[in-house]
């Protein structure tokens, strides 16, 4: 016998059952306590149709509740997901305790109306909830499609100009490529512009700034440098 046939569920339908019928009752009394009631949702259509806006506390809650639980304990759900079912289902359970405690203490005072702190934190209830249920189906929307059969993410390959580190071309290996980090470069030197240049200074011809930038790799200013110390060569050999 398979370990999934062991597991029998209606166990868990006789031990939910009691807790449905207690939970909904607290709600629903909490409900009339902080102003939901009995509504005509369709006034001019139906005006026998009556509605008990209470009963939208044990529905939201409650089966947020019981969503989230499911996905946090289902395998396979991606970790951003799993981590958000995990702590808004313990957040809904925590809910419902402190909504059945207040609805028993003040059922047991007597109380008319609930206190207005009271009031405001179930008036919220319904519209968190809602904010609460889209959010955990967009992460396990996105975990479906993540590990869906045939559907890979595509990522462009990363192209080294001499081959990628340690991979063999033609039986041998390719060198790694150079990084801006490591490469170093030696400044240039008037000698080394002089040694350049040895045929223009040969000719008393002193090259202009823009080819010294582009031959010796250098910037503006010190090209203006270099070409006044080669004028400075050609004057002191004339």
């Amino acid at each position: 016998m398979s370990g999934q046939a062991a597991v029998r569920r209606w166990p868990l339908f006789l031990i939910a059952s009691p807790a449905a019928v207690a939970i909904w009752s607290g709600w629903v009394g909490l409900g009339g306590l902080c102003g939901f009631g009995p509504i005509h949702p369709l006034p001019g259509i139906a005006d026998g149709f009556t509605l008990n806006t209470a009963i939208t506390l044990p529905v939201g809650v409650e089966a947020y509740g019981a969503y989230a639980l499911r996905a946090w304990l289902t395998p396979g759900v991606a970790e951003r997901a799993r981590a958000f079912a995990r702590k808004s289902a313990i957040g809904a359970l925590a809910l419902g305790m402190c909504g059945q405690v207040i609805y028993h203490l003040l059922d047991a005072a007597h109380a008319a109306r609930a206190p207005w702190p009271v009031v405001v934190l179930v008036s919220c209830m319904p519209v968190v909830t809602l904010g609460f249920g889209a959010a955990l189906t967009h992460l396990l929307r996105a975990t479906a499609a993540e590990t869906a059969p045939g559907v890979h993410p595509v990522t462009a390959p990363r192209v080294h100009p001499h081959g990628a580190p340690g991979v063999h071309l033609n039986g041998a290996s390719a060198p790694a490529p150079v990084t801006a980090s490591k490469r170093t470069r030696k400044p240039v030197t008037e000698a080394d512009a002089e040694v350049h240049f040895a045929a223009d200074l040969a000719a008393g011809q002193t090259p202009s700034a823009r080819r010294i930038r582009r031959e010796l790799k250098v910037g503006q200013p010190r090209a203006a440098e270099i070409r006044q110390h080669l004028e400075t060569v050609i004057t002191a050999s004339t």
